[in-house]
């Protein structure tokens, strides 16, 4: 019997598998996509997620980023990291690296999607095998979290991602987020040629109809499109617990509230290693307060500016307070980091 069984195999399910990998547990990823996995999402990854992936021995390239920048019309206002850098990166490459450091690590590699799950008080059974633990790590919509019992219903204001590529030399070293009253637009340089445009918005529309919303950034994207246009949503995910008998739920699927502060793979790296550590120490009972303290600033941060967002009022008015508080905006993306 192995140890620790983790269904899905994105960063946070193969984050979980390295550090249990480390700690000496026996471990199986059960991932139906063959590798590499791209997924919509901003592709920024914020300095504290770099200092997780090299802590986890993992090699990654990419564009360094230097701060956030926001952006309304002719406002802007900008925030350099302390420290350490942010680093812009392939969803592919990313999940590559990954993939080979957990296999170079022993970690077993089983094809097939985890639907049910059967435990008892010493085991748990999921996709054929059986382990003395199950992490969760199969997405925003986990089909291990629907199959306990744990999610609660979605509310209003759901909020949806899309995602496409240029082929053009990137003209900022800044995460820029653009801001417009129908949502945001996510500039992340990934690439010595490539930049990745996000668009976030409770709008159901088309990527080109998102963009129009911003005139400035659309004048810049002078090259071609690189990739197709991918998305995801609805964003939000509540959750009534994240431990369930022997399954801990990371990532994604331990709930979500936004990508606006461009947190998700760091946000994966720390409860991946927190799960892990639970495991490990015996006490699983333990991640559900380590996850809401891990989570805390992020929660209250992402909400309050989803609240600001959510009314015409206050969301134009967004940029032009950061940029008249600037010590405040930077405090804000320090805290982040």
């Amino acid at each position: 019997m192995i140890d620790v069984l983790v269904a899905g195999g994105g960063p946070a399910g193969l984050a979980a598998a390295i550090h249990a990998a480390l700690a000496g547990l026996e471990t199986v990823v059960v991932e139906p996509r063959t590798d590499p996995v791209d997924k919509a999402c901003g592709e920024g990854i914020m300095p504290g997620g770099v200092t997780a992936l090299r802590a986890l021995g993992v090699q990654v390239t990419g564009r360094e980023l230097r701060g956030i920048r926001y952006i309304d019309g002719t406002t802007r206002a900008e925030a350099p990291f302390h420290g350490h850098r942010g680093l812009g990166i392939r969803r592919t490459t990313l999940h590559s690296a990954l993939h080979q450091r957990a296999r170079d690590l022993g970690v077993r590699m089983l094809p097939g999607t985890v639907r049910e799950v059967h435990q008892n008080a010493d085991t748990v059974t999921a996709a054929g095998t059986t382990a003395r633990w199950l992490i969760a790590a199969d997405g925003l919509h986990s089909p291990v979290r629907r199959s306990l019992g744990l999610e609660l219903p979605a509310t209003a204001h759901g909020r949806y991602g899309l995602r496409r590529h240029y082929r053009l030399e990137p003209w900022t070293d800044f995460v820029e987020v653009h801001w417009s009253r129908h949502g945001e637009a996510y500039v992340t340089p990934v690439g010595d040629d490539l930049v990745g445009v996000a668009v976030l918005s409770s709008s159901r529309r088309g990527y080109d109809e998102h963009l129009a919303d911003f005139p400035t950034l659309t004048a810049a994207l002078r090259g071609p499109a690189a990739t197709r246009v991918r998305g995801a949503g609805p964003m939000r995910q509540r959750v009534r617990r994240r431990v369930a008998g022997r399954v801990l739920l990371v990532g994604d699927a331990a709930g979500y509230l936004d990508a606006l502060t461009g947190e998700g793979i760091a946000l994966a790296m720390a409860t991946a290693a927190a799960a892990v550590r639970c495991l490990a120490a015996g006490q699983p009972e333990a991640y559900e307060r380590t996850w809401a303290r891990l989570t805390r600033r992020h929660r209250l941060l992402t909400g309050a500016l989803l609240a600001a967002g959510r009314r015409p009022r206050t969301a134009r008015l967004i940029v032009p307070a950061a940029s008249r508080l600037p010590l405040a905006f930077s405090a804000a993306v320090h805290a982040l980091q």
